[in-house]
């Protein structure tokens, strides 16, 4: 669900820097004021939606539709031992997402998604260059219609 600009508080207000480490402990940052566009694609291991979702990503991206000059990083958030694909690191790695991009993995009390106010999943976070969330998306999203929605967002 895209949430009109004019309707997400969210939009227009620069979101705090994350910071943690990837499955391997390799650390991640994601800095809104490092001067790149970047999508933040917030998944969990044990929802559907992001099942199927992460391999259209990876197709995305393997079909040259990213936007120019766009960063992707990934926030495996959510675990739980007890559900499907656990642990998320071997599910991603599976959907071979960490080849392509960085993925971080949330602590165990979701600070990253809370900071990002995450309501569902899957959850995109667009950061535009000046370091401000242009758009946020929560569910599904197909890739022609994510991609129109970014570059309209970034004004491209």
């Amino acid at each position: 669900m895209v949430v009109p600009p004019g309707e997400d508080p969210a939009v227009g207000q620069t979101p705090p820097v994350l910071e943690g480490f990837s499955f391997d402990g390799s650390p991640v940052k994601i800095d809104p004021a490092d001067g790149r566009a970047k999508v933040v694609i917030f998944v969990a291991h044990w929802c559907p939606h992001c099942q199927r979702e992460v391999p259209l990503l990876v197709q995305w991206q393997r079909d040259g539709l990213v936007p120019s000059g766009l960063d992707v990083i990934g926030i495996a958030t959510s675990s739980d031992p007890a559900s499907p694909n656990f642990p998320p690191s071997e599910w991603l790695a599976r959907e071979e997402f960490p080849a392509l991009w960085p993925v971080m993995a949330d602590s165990g009390e979701k600070t990253a998604a809370t900071a990002m106010g995450v309501s569902g999943f899957p959850f995109f976070v667009l950061i535009d260059a000046d370091g401000k969330v242009a758009l946020r998306i929560s569910g599904e999203v197909e890739m022609d219609a994510l991609t129109e929605q970014i570059n309209k967002a970034l004004g491209s």
